[in-house]
């Protein structure tokens, strides 16, 4: 197949020989041939030497590498990588495993798949795509998992209205593509979650926050806990099933509240002391008069450009010093950040300032990511948008 070219500016090729699978609309020297948002395109450097091939799109990230082999993305490049990424959750035990049918079984760049994810709901794959040319695939890759997984995919739910880009040349709603079911029960070491990808946020459900969920349960026995920015109560459920003494849930959003409620309903009855709460985390905070003995800050992305970058590193440093000044002596904090711009750098360096503000005595007992189903290529950092400390504080 004939695919479009970019040739790029002197120098402009290291990130790329380094096999970063990123082209910056700024790199780019000139054009040849007709193509479109979505198109394949080949990537030459200044002297015309090939680096690369993969989807086009008309914005800062010009180019999504999908291969750094000169070769035709065709149907059998797309069965191969889909391959590579279900045999790796194979052995990575998800998809034989009967305490947790929730993961994530295609995660973007991790995976060699630029602009895609795709999270497993007990028989639901949730995709959404990032940009038009993963989302061109959608239904060759539906007919491709329906061969590889079998009896265990039922139900292909394409949620990428919020993620293609603004200006993207093609249709963008929310659909079923193979199957219907617009809510599931999941298990997640062996607790029981009810997820609704077609309201809730991201995919419908944070399975990348699994692991840390079940280091908070090691220590939650006899605790009083606060859950801000709760979501659907995922932590509060951890916490309850590690015997805490109290557990409140804080949210925004009255139907992540509601839904909080419902999964701890769904696993302890009224055994459990929860206080479920539709407020601004931040106020809740600020004015809180309840003593706890945990705190877990899981907020959403405060910056998904490197524009407000600054904004957002204030924003985590208010958060972090109101926790640090309300928490109890010898209280632990579970603190995170899944912005992607905002590095495990900056993110410590955020904590370290708000910390040194309050004069309390502070130590680091774990630092946090994603889970291995949430893979990052080692040339591609920025897929480790995951990070998280663990403070114990005195």
């Amino acid at each position: 197949m004939e695919y479009g070219q970019i040739i790029l500016k002197s120098g402009k090729d290291q990130s790329l020989k380094r096999y970063h699978p990123w082209v910056f609309s700024g790199a780019i020297k000139k054009t040849k041939g007709n193509f479109t948002e979505g198109d394949m395109v080949r990537v030459f450097n200044n002297k015309e030497e090939f680096l690369g091939v993969g989807h086009y799109q008309p914005a800062t990230i010009a180019v999504r590498i999908l291969s750094f082999e000169d070769r035709s993305i065709d149907e059998t490049f797309w069965r191969e990588k889909l391959s590579e990424a279900v045999e790796l959750r194979k052995r990575l035990g998800y998809l034989e495993d009967d305490e947790t049918n929730v993961f994530r079984l295609v995660n973007a760049e991790g995976d060699g798949f630029p602009g895609l994810i795709i999270d497993y709901y007990n028989g639901v794959a949730v995709m959404q795509s990032h940009s038009v040319g993963t989302h061109r695939q959608k239904g060759l890759f539906t007919e491709i998992l329906k061969e590889m997984l079998g009896s265990s995919l039922k139900v292909v739910y394409d949620k990428s209205s919020s993620t293609l880009p603004y200006n993207a040349s093609v249709e963008k709603s929310n659909r079923y593509i193979y199957g219907k079911a617009n809510d599931q029960e999941v298990r997640e070491k062996g607790l029981i979650f009810h997820v609704n990808w077609e309201e809730g946020q991201k995919t419908g459900f944070f399975i990348d926050q699994r692991e840390n969920r079940n280091l908070l349960k090691a220590y939650a026995k006899d605790a009083n806990v606060l859950n801000l920015f709760g979501y659907t109560g995922g932590f509060s459920v951890y916490a309850a099933a590690g015997g805490c003494k109290s557990v409140a849930s804080v949210d925004s959003s009255s139907g992540a509240v509601e839904l909080a409620e419902k999964n701890m309903e769904l696993n302890f009855g009224n055994r459990v002391t929860h206080h479920a709460m539709a407020e601004e985390a931040f106020s809740y905070l600020k004015n809180m008069d309840e003593q706890y003995d945990i705190i877990i800050l899981d907020p959403p992305a405060f910056a998904k450009h490197h524009k407000v970058l600054p904004n957002a590193l204030q924003g985590y440093k208010k958060l972090n010093r109101l926790a640090l000044e309300k928490i109890e002596p010898g209280g632990l904090i579970f603190t995170f950040s899944c912005s992607q711009v905002v590095s495990r750098d900056n993110f410590r360096k955020t904590v370290f300032t708000a910390s040194a503000n309050t004069g309390r005595r502070v130590r680091v007992l774990h630092q946090l990511s994603q889970p291995s189903d949430h893979p990052v290529s080692i040339y591609h950092p920025e897929g480790e948008y995951l990070k998280g400390l663990v403070l114990q504080v005195e």
